[in-house]
């Protein structure tokens, strides 16, 4: 029999020993040095000591202590400083037992910026780090866009560049169309500019109603003075603002800064729905659909989601929730440390609010069934892709190879991955070309790729997705692709690893694909079969991953200058030879007398930039 020291259990007894009795947060690692697992604790020893008892666990715990080969533990001050670590590692470690949040995408913001006399409104996405006011966060990019819009139509505010601001000579499209009141050319004085700053601030804040009345006096006075085209104007900017108070469909009286968070569970998936109220209004809302085993309760399931979603985003005062939330003070704690104000998570069981979560989670049915039948489909594509390919079950990791280069130079390699989920885009990869291979060699270029990647898997060095074998390789190319690949795989030793190239028809997607696998003879799919379109769609999505590596290192090339790799030849004496020569290439060209003319350069700094051009093969 196996003794409990050999096991994952016994392993973790031998941590416990030591362990103190404080806070902090430990991760359980695998042999193969993957992080299994990240927990906090209020007493490590306490929580740890629960793992030594395996059969007290439900299966998948079990199978986790089992895996376990070493833990690492971080200690804190308090339980909430380490809810706060323990999201924090979650996010970048992204744990296979954990509770994860995905498509954790940052939110947009509206700027007013505030480092320009006539202040520009835009949309902002990012740091904080330009000068001005920022509104938000929005839900989506389209819901800054309508609000921008509106803001346009309302207030006439500038949305132009500082730059093209500076070379107007006459009011722009903006003007003509009643958008923007050119002050660019003085059409309108700074003072009744800023005027219209202010309101459309006041409009972001929440003040709406105000400046839908003051613009009815207006209007009114105008059409008293029978400026029948002033009253119009005006007309139009009240509508404009009932309009998108009709898009944000929900605005409760009271709520002021608050974060909505409904969950709705089916068929063993979550869907999160987040809606953003700031100042009153409806910035809108976003669906999430957080990875997690089918046992965890909803409860668990939005307490660590909160907890990983304002790791890296702005906490509001109060936070809705449709469940209650496990740990509700500790996290409470923890984001009033994050935001250094007073947080509150509400359950509400009756009023305006418990409608809202009430309509949101009808919100987040109706997005898990769409997504439900969206994976069904997608699911229904990997099992035929099974029969088509000849393999023996149903794939779950799809790797796709393309390259990409010009004449030969700055040739890249490109891997990306499908999976019955979609595109998993933190698995893709780039390789840079370095080994021995003849410009415009795109089977050379094809080894090397895969033979990098394969001899990481081999020995095991990755502890990521990265590390994870494909179920099917695709290679972008014909029968001398795949002949390419093939050696790769036999010099290797490895045979259990399916591979197909397909190569394009006369024209791309055209549906005269021709696919080639080894042992069989080159086949090709019927005209609109779905199966047609993934593939045609995955291998584009390795022709674009690789046409975007490709420029973005031709990019780089560009800019290189051969002085920068001169040690000690820093920026002011580069910046006096290209003065003096006016060209890295000249430099390369000049003898060390010529150098020694140039301010700041030594006899000894003259001879050493002279070596470095003409002695390397010396």
């Amino acid at each position: 029999m196996t003794s409990l020291r050999q096991t994952g259990a016994g392993i973790i007894l031998e941590f416990v020993k030591t362990l103190p009795g404080m806070p902090g947060v430990y991760r359980m690692v695998s042999a193969q040095g993957d992080v299994l697992y990240v927990g906090k604790a209020k007493h490590l020893k306490k929580r740890v000591t629960a793992y030594t008892q395996p059969d007290k666990h439900p299966v998948r715990i079990q199978r986790m202590i089992a895996a376990t080969a070493t833990m690492e533990f971080i200690t804190t001050h308090t339980e909430a400083e380490a809810l706060l670590l323990e999201a924090n590692l979650i996010r970048k470690l992204k744990p296979r037992y954990n509770i994860l949040l995905r498509d954790d995408k940052s939110f947009p913001y509206i700027l007013i910026t505030g480092d320009h006399d006539y202040p520009q409104v835009t949309k902002h996405r990012g740091a904080k780090d330009h000068k001005g006011e920022y509104f938000g966060p929005f839900a989506s990019g389209y819901a800054v866009n309508e609000t921008l819009a509106v803001l346009q139509r309302a207030f006439q505010l500038r949305n132009c560049s500082d730059s093209i601001f500076a070379m107007r000579t006459r009011p722009c499209l903006q003007f003509q169309i009643k958008r923007c009141t050119a002050p660019c050319v003085a059409r309108v004085t700074h003072e009744q500019y800023l005027a219209q700053v202010d309101m459309a601030r006041q409009f972001l804040q929440g003040k709406s109603r105000k400046i839908q009345e003051k613009f009815a006096e207006e209007m009114q006075k105008a059409s008293e003075a029978l400026d029948f085209e002033t009253a119009a104007a005006y007309r139009d900017r009240i509508r404009a603002l009932t309009q998108i108070q009709q898009h944000q469909v929900v605005n409760v009286e009271g709520i002021g800064d608050a974060d909505f968070h409904v969950l709705y569970q089916d068929k063993g998936q979550t869907c999160i729905q987040v809606f953003f109220f700031r100042a009153g209004q409806n910035f809108g809302n976003r669906a999430y659909f957080p990875r997690h085993e089918k046992d965890e309760t909803p409860e668990d399931i939005l307490s660590a989601f909160i907890a990983q979603f304002y790791a890296n985003k702005p906490v509001p005062k109060e936070i809705v929730v449709s469940h209650a939330v496990t740990g509700k003070g500790v996290i409470e704690e923890a984001l009033r440390i994050k935001s250094e104000q007073k947080v509150t998570i509400i359950n509400p069981s009756r009023g305006p609010k418990r409608e809202l979560v009430k309509m949101a989670v009808k919100n987040a049915k109706e997005a898990l069934a769409r997504r439900i039948a969206t994976e069904a489909s997608q699911e229904q594509i990997f099992e035929k892709l099974a029969e088509v390919f000849g393999l023996d079950g149903t794939p779950e990791r799809i790797e796709v190879y393309d390259n990409s280069h010009i004449g030969g130079t700055n040739a890249t390699g490109a891997m990306v991955v499908a999976t019955p989920e979609g595109f998993q885009k933190n698995s893709y990869r780039k390789f840079n070309i370095k080994g021995d291979v003849q410009p415009g060699d795109d089977y050379g270029m094809m080894r090397e790729v895969l033979s990098r990647r394969f001899q990481t898997l081999l020995k095991n060095e990755s502890g990521d997705s990265y590390g994870q074998w494909p179920d099917l390789m695709l290679i972008d190319g014909g029968q001398g692709q795949l002949n390419a690949a093939l050696k790769v795989m036999a010099d290797l030793g490895i045979a259990e690893v399916p591979v197909a190239a397909i190569a394009k028809g006369p024209d791309r997607n055209a549906g005269r694909e021709r696919f080639f696998m080894p042992g069989r003879e080159p086949f090709s799919l019927e005209s609109g079969d779905p199966i047609l379109y993934f593939l045609q769609r995955v291998r584009d999505e390795a022709h674009r991953f690789a046409i975007t590596t490709h420029r973005a290192k031709r990019s780089k090339a560009l800019v290189l200058n051969p002085l920068d790799e001169i040690p000690g030849i820093g920026g002011k004496r580069k910046k006096a030879l290209l003065m003096h020569f006016g060209s890295a290439k000249a430099v390369a060209e000049a003898g060390v007398a010529d150098l020694q003319k140039v301010a700041g350069i030594s006899k000894a700094v003259a001879e050493k930039i002279y070596g470095f051009f003409h002695d390397k093969d010396g």
